[in-house]
């Protein structure tokens, strides 16, 4: 990498200021979503608890997050990428949180809480981030496409 360049030269082109917003307002939700876990105290696994569970398996969110962003930042076409990390995010989310067959449902989000208020923002902030999530999937599909198109 060309050390000269500056920050915006080095940026992957085919993302928008607009997919980075993205991608940064769902790592805080999801920050937040994680947080709440810990507060609320159900569904917590290691590094907090002993016990491994999706907890911890959906800890792994952030190097891919890191990972992610450092691709961008190296001006490597991180679109792809991106639109795969944000679908299968996505998809997992819904899945753990609001299928028949999830895990934590909005009740296990809601009910911990003894001031039912904090349950009720513990679980919009867990609708924002499956929203900003998969806002971002197919926001980073149509620029990855658009991005392929463009290339060839």
């Amino acid at each position: 990498m060309d050390g000269s360049r500056s920050l915006p030269d080095r940026l992957d082109d085919s993302l928008t200021p607009r997919a980075y917003l993205l991608f940064a307002l769902a790592t805080l939700l999801g920050l937040a979503h994680h947080v709440d876990h810990v507060v609320r105290g159900n569904h917590v696994g290691w590094p907090i608890t002993p016990s491994v569970n999706p907890f911890t398996y959906s800890l792994a969110i952030y190097p891919l997050v890191v990972l992610g962003f450092a691709l961008s930042l190296s001006g490597r076409d991180s679109s792809r990428y991106w639109s795969v990390v944000m679908t299968l995010g996505g998809g997992m989310l819904v899945f753990f949180h609001l299928s028949p067959w999830a895990v934590e449902p909005p009740g296990d989000v809601i009910l911990p809480y003894s001031n039912p208020l904090f349950g009720y923002v513990a679980f919009v902030v867990l609708l924002a981030l499956i929203g900003a999530v998969l806002v971002g999937a197919v926001y980073t599909i149509y620029l990855s496409r658009r991005h392929a198109t463009a290339v060839s």
